[in-house]
């Protein structure tokens, strides 16, 4: 079974309502649809007056809830939440009755007020747009300092990682990472991918260098980081710093990291840094004609996920899929 087949099974166990901010695009529509005829979640479409139609109707006859945004019978009570929420941060009366009506903000505030499981956008709307709501009104769940994100890889025909399946991490928020904020990248990626893949995590923490092979500001930032998670979840299996063919190739582990319990089988790889990382996922992507999923966000009290703006029907699919087990895993 391939990981997007296991991801759908799982989300289907125990169903979530996830809530897609963008009714007025046809692909988010499309996805409502399949989402609603396959049974993989609840879905509750927003739209704003302005941008109602004919498709948008449609859903509504065939049994999926539809929003107009501006019809609301919640937009004063998540307006007064707002508000009660930022006004320490200078928000307004006035500006919180402004924002609800932004469908970005109206889902965040569903699933702040447990009204819906957790969002999905970005198909019109930039990265920023998306997160910024959830940053300011969701913020970050219990003992997590930093929100991150992680890409699900899936190598076609690979004997490395787990039947070709890897995560990486961090590919799309975090630029510059401390030692402190790697680390927590590197705990946040593994519960990821363990309830996502039900593969054991085996976490490389990446380098240039191999266990001491080079010496600099850089590789201390890793080694920092390593052991800070050693430290603190002794029963994780986690090891860097590490090159990468020493991280997933058994025979160059046997050579350059003979004593790992991790070298040559990795799975979950922290890059040291965000260029690393979003250059590591697309070469993997291009060259290795894999499947990319994400980026995936962690570290929000509860899941709202970014689309790239050139994303498909089914790509929505998988990224509600892969929010409604965060959802269930919360």
């Amino acid at each position: 079974m391939s990981i997007l087949n296991k991801i759908i099974k799982q989300a289907k166990k125990s169903k979530r309502t996830i809530v897609l901010p963008e009714g007025k695009d046809q692909r988010v529509i499309d996805a409502a649809r399949k989402l609603h005829n396959q049974n993989i979640a609840e879905v509750i479409v927003l739209i704003n007056e302005a941008d109602k139609n004919d498709e948008v109707a449609k859903l509504q006859n065939e049994g999926i809830e539809v929003i107009f945004v501006e019809r609301s019978n919640k937009l004063k009570q998540y307006s007064a939440m707002l508000f009660e929420l930022r006004k320490a941060k200078g928000m307004t009366k006035e500006k919180a009755d402004e924002l609800v009506i932004n469908t970005l903000y109206y889902g965040v505030m569903m699933v702040k007020s447990s009204d819906a499981d957790g969002m999905v956008a970005g198909s019109i709307n930039s990265t920023g747009d998306v997160l910024r709501p959830a940053l300011q009104i969701l913020r970050t769940a219990p003992d997590v300092k930093i929100v991150s994100s992680f890409f699900l890889m899936d190598v076609p025909n690979s004997d490395f990682g787990s039947n070709g399946v890897f995560a990486f991490a961090d590919c799309g928020l975090i630029e510059n990472p401390n030692a402190n904020e790697l680390s927590e990248i590197a705990v946040q990626t593994a519960k990821s991918f363990d309830y996502l893949t039900d593969y054991e995590p085996l976490v490389a923490m990446l380098s240039y260098s191999t266990l001491g092979s080079a010496s600099s500001e850089l590789v201390n930032k890793v080694i920092t980081a390593t052991e800070t998670v050693k430290s603190k979840y002794p029963n994780l299996k986690i090891d860097g710093e590490l090159q990468l063919d020493a991280a997933i190739v058994p025979s160059v582990a046997k050579l350059k990291a003979p004593h790992s319990n991790v070298a040559g089988y990795a799975n979950v790889l922290v890059f040291p840094d965000l260029q690393a990382g979003n250059i590591g996922y697309k070469l993997v992507q291009r060259l290795a004609k894999a499947d990319a999923y994400g980026p995936i966000t962690q570290g929000l009290s509860k899941p709202v996920n970014d689309l790239s703006r050139g994303c498909s029907s089914d790509d929505i699919i998988t990224v509600v899929a892969i929010t409604a087990i965060q959802s269930q895993n919360l």
